[in-house]
């Protein structure tokens, strides 16, 4: 920004001294990631010393000035006894202003900004920030007085020679700092009001500028962070889910298992009974999960990506950048490839035809052969990011989530994330092995990138944002999430945004208007079982903690249960505003209703719960009201997804509860 801005906002703030200091560093001695508080002067007056201000490094000697923002991190390593001054400020804009005044601080704010240099004349700059911490330390009300005007001083002196040696500051890398400030303090409560206050921007801005860099939220940044830990702490460790869930920054074990969940597409437990089963693919050997959350040191800084890097991980950089260049060249090829193919088989001449739902794309020119060129279709796609043009007709489709609602529509995927492969519904189904093998496993999320693009898929369907824009260098894709925040969209919903993206919205009817006159049929035959006026809860028991399920959003059956069914729920559940509450053992009885539906009774703690006196002396508990389904067995159970199949098999099994225990 110019000296005149920069000087304009000086006159228009409040100036409040937060503490000056006067600080030695022997030779060799380490200031390690210190987040400033405030906004920072650092004029050192003897010694020399490398300091970072976020991914910037200096050499500074005597006589050198800093200055940093709020939130910046601030990293010393000491050549020799180095003696400095410190000074703290806040700066708090004086209301009322004009507007514009308020734009040029929110646009351009020089109490943030980063600089650094060696003043032509020290010693004037010297003597004010010698006499300024003078002042500091009487602590006098006169003396605090004389403070302020000392800084204002500095500032003046400070500004005229900062202009005089054209020295440009340099402003703060927002994005870099809300990315360490996450990674830092994951394991803490953090909001975005947090992290905005810290970094003295908005919330809106710093929304936006997430959005932009990083195509995702960050608050979701903050969940992937957390997950990636806590999958370290799972492999690594044999701590419980519990202990893992407070160390990551979760408030219990359900809430880590639904983020988890929500991330990584497998349940914490699960995901770990797998991993140690299998060998490690080249995707995530052991020792790069080490890597998962950076460690708290002294940054190292390429100029090029700012990635923190140590030499003694070279072996780990130089691999990284092998699959990388290795990535890239399959990518190109592949495109080169394609190009190639596509000018071969389509000479020039085509004509499109549009309507509100399809674009049509025709070849009608006759090829070398003489023969017609193959008509090719597209269709439009409205998704959350965008409108996408996919195939009218993919052959080869390629997908992370989704796989029992492609293959109800008739649609067998050429390759999906390794869970979908194992879930329980495929057997219970009666799913061709055949179809099965013949599917690719593409690993976990994010899908196997060098797999995928072997597979050459012309549309892949992406469930996790983050992922989408690599799945992009591929190949056409749709991104289509699985999970909302902390609940889920209603599985016929689901079905009906799935055929949407293949034009089988009328297949997918087709099914919804069977299943719910399957559904008819059997609220016909419990009928009376719940009986009016009464009300039905659902009851999660998972590493000895408890779990009620909410009336919407919730999973684990609960859609076949309150949705479907349509069993009145409680009052609870009605209006919890997730998909789900954690309860202690002792306001049980205030959540549960007439009836209770158990899920994971035969799981690791259950029997605490269930055989407890509190448990024993519900009413519902003593009328014989409770129904026991579900549970995590080796491949789970039809009540872990939600596509087609598996509401099929859970209405069946609820039904068939129900009615063995109301013999």
């Amino acid at each position: 920004m110019n000296l005149d801005d920069h000087i304009l906002l000086w006159n228009h703030v409040f100036i409040k001294v937060m503490d000056v200091r006067f600080q030695t560093m022997d030779k060799g001695e380490e200031l390690r990631t210190y987040r400033l508080p405030a906004s920072a002067f650092l004029y050192t007056v003897r010694g020399s010393a490398r300091v970072w201000l976020d991914q910037s490094v200096h050499r500074v000697e005597r006589f050198h000035v800093l200055h940093g923002g709020k939130g910046m991190c601030l990293n010393i390593v000491s050549e020799d006894e180095l003696e400095y001054y410190i000074i703290l400020y806040r700066a708090i804009l004086a209301l009322p202003c004009r507007q514009e005044i308020q734009q040029l601080l929110e646009r351009e704010n020089p109490f943030l900004y980063q600089y650094a240099f060696a003043p032509h004349h020290p010693l004037s700059l010297y003597d004010k920030v010698e006499l300024l911490e003078q002042e500091w330390r009487q602590a006098s009300g006169l003396g605090k007085l004389h403070v302020k005007a000392l800084l204002y001083q500095f500032v003046y002196e400070l500004l005229s020679q900062l202009h005089q040696q054209g020295i440009q500051p340099l402003k703060p890398d927002l994005m870099a700092q809300a990315v360490v400030y996450i990674r830092e303090y994951f394991n803490q409560p953090i909001t975005l009001e947090l992290i905005a206050e810290e970094l003295e921007c908005s919330t809106g801005h710093l929304s936006r500028l997430f959005k932009k860099q990083m195509h995702t939220s960050p608050i979701h940044y903050l969940g992937q962070v957390r997950v990636d830990r806590a999958m370290q702490l799972l492999l690594q460790t044999d701590a419980t889910l519990q202990e893992i869930a407070e160390s990551v920054g979760y408030p219990d074990a359900h809430s880590l298992s639904r983020s988890f969940k929500k991330y990584k597409g497998v349940s914490p437990v699960r995901f770990k009974k797998e991993r140690r089963q299998q060998h490690w693919d080249q995707d995530l050997p052991i020792t790069m999960l080490k890597y998962a959350v950076q460690e708290k040191q002294p940054p190292r800084y390429n100029e090029i990506d700012y990635q923190y890097q140590h030499g003694t991980r070279g072996d780990f950089l130089m691999q990284g950048r092998i699959k990388i260049t290795a990535m890239t060249m399959l990518i190109c090829l592949s495109m080169l490839l394609g190009a190639c193919s596509n000018q071969a088989n389509t000479q020039v001449g085509s004509q499109t035809e549009t309507n509100p739902t399809t674009t049509q794309t025709k070849s009608d020119q006759p090829t070398g052969d003489g023969q017609t060129g193959e008509q090719t279709k597209t269709r439009t796609v409205t998704t959350l990011k965008g409108d996408v043009e996919v195939p009218a007709n993919p052959k080869r489709v390629a997908s992370d989530q989704y796989m029992g609602h492609l293959l109800k529509l008739g649609i067998i995927p050429v390759g999906v994330r390794s869970f979908m492969l194992s879930e329980a519904w495929i057997e219970k189904a009666g799913i061709s092995k055949d179809v099965i093998a013949g599917i690719e496993d593409l690993g976990e999320f994010p899908m196997n990138l060098e797999k995928l693009t072997y597979l050459e898929p012309d549309l892949i369907i992406g469930s996790i944002e983050k992922n989408i824009e690599d799945y992009q260098k591929i190949g056409t894709t749709v991104f289509l999430p699985y999970w909302e925040g902390l609940s889920t969209a209603g599985p016929l919903e689901k079905f009906r945004r799935i055929s949407e993206i293949f034009g089988k919205q009328q297949e997918a009817e087709q099914w919804i208007a069977e299943y719910e006159r399957k559904v008819e049929e059997a609220k016909k035959k419990i009928d009376g079982i719940i009986k009016e006026g009464e009300t039905v809860s659902i009851v999660q028991v998972a590493n000895k903690s408890l779990y009620v399920l909410a009336a919407k959003g919730g999973n684990y059956g609960s859609s076949t249960i309150y949705g479907m069914l349509k069993l009145p729920p409680t009052e609870k559940a009605l209006n919890m505003e997730e998909g789900f509450e954690n309860i202690s053992l002792e306001v049980l009885p205030e959540y549960m209703g007439d009836h209770i539906f158990v899920y994971g009774a035969e799981d690791e703690g259950a029997n605490e719960v269930l055989n407890s006196n509190l448990w024993k002396g519900l009413p519902a508990v003593k009328k014989g009201q409770v129904y026991m389904y579900g549970g995590f067995g080796d491949k789970g159970d039809e009540f872990v997804m939600e596509d087609p199949y598996s509401m099929e098999l859970q209405l069946d099994t609820i039904v068939n509860i129900l009615l063995a225990t109301n013999k």
